[in-house]
């Protein structure tokens, strides 16, 4: 990986920090806080598998909470508790950042409220978490202000719901909300969800209580976001009864006509609701169209 010069809306990708010295972070960071006062416009960030030292997370965090950032990409970087907080804490009410990816970064239980309380405080509305530790508590702290979000929208305003539903998905792609300077509203405005590979099942201390309490929050995830189009829940074994909550999950938001969910679970369940799940959450909306395509 390295640096150069990089046209607007292209990538910034950092070296690894191994090739780096204090002063070339410093000066990457101050680069990324001009905030459009450089022929450089930088979108996305890219540090990946990078043996970042505390340092150097403080300084990436300070550098956040001012950059104009829409992609954050940190894959395969291993963090502990302290470097969490800093990088959360320099997400606090971000109203540019859109996308953040810590796939396979070391994550544990403790870290799900922390990403949960970023992602309700910014504009975050992609979050990639493959092949992480959160486990049920971790995943359930994490989506709990979303789903809590997604019912109270889906109950308090309906009126609005059909109006909403029609935005084309490009436009929901740049942000739900603008306020008048034209930054994405902060709250969690969630598109596509990815915790595959995140040992959310029966195995750990929460037992199979912790798996259905999770599921329970997520199936008002499922039933109210509009805004919803992903849920990655790939090798978490879930188990049967979670499975079938989903399923009934994704049948009521069909009925309820919101956008298609495109949602992936383990096979580790019985073929029917496997089956099941897949066909109620394929795009039902195309084969809408297909049939009045064919009717007039």
């Amino acid at each position: 990986m390295g640096t150069g010069t990089k046209k607007q809306g292209s990538p910034f990708t950092w070296p690894e920090l191994s090739q780096l010295e204090t002063h070339s972070v410093r000066n990457q960071a101050i680069l990324l806080e001009l905030r459009g006062r450089t022929m450089y416009p930088f979108s996305t960030l890219e540090i990946i598998n990078s043996q970042m030292d505390l340092w150097s997370i403080e300084r990436l965090g300070k550098c956040l909470l001012s950059s104009n950032l829409l992609s954050i990409i940190l894959d395969y970087n291993k963090f502990g508790n302290e470097e969490v907080d800093i990088l959360m804490a320099g997400l606090e009410k971000n109203q540019k950042l859109m996308i953040l990816s810590l796939r396979y970064c070391n994550l544990g239980p403790t870290s799900g409220s922390k990403l949960g309380w970023a992602v309700s405080q910014s504009a975050i509305c992609e979050l990639y978490l493959s092949g992480n530790y959160l486990q049920c508590s971790g995943a359930l702290a994490l989506i709990r202000p979303i789903a809590e979000f997604a019912e109270n929208q889906g109950k308090d305003k309906p009126t609005n719901l059909l109006q909403d539903r029609r935005s084309p998905p490009q436009q929901v792609l740049q942000g739900f909300k603008k306020n008048e300077k034209g930054s994405s509203q902060t709250g969690p405005w969630v598109i596509k969800l990815h915790l595959d590979d995140n040992g959310i099942d029966g195995r750990g201390k929460e037992g199979e209580r912790g798996v259905l309490e999770f599921t329970q929050l997520l199936t008002y995830l499922i039933k109210y976001s509009d805004h919803l189009r992903e849920i990655d829940l790939g090798n978490n074994v879930l188990g049967e009864i979670a499975a079938t909550n989903i399923l009934e999950a994704l049948k009521e938001r069909k009925k309820a006509k919101l956008p298609n969910l495109h949602i992936i679970v383990t096979p580790q369940i019985s073929s029917d609701i496997f089956r099941s799940i897949w066909e109620n959450s394929r795009k039902f909306g195309s084969v809408q169209k297909k049939k009045k395509k064919v009717s007039n």
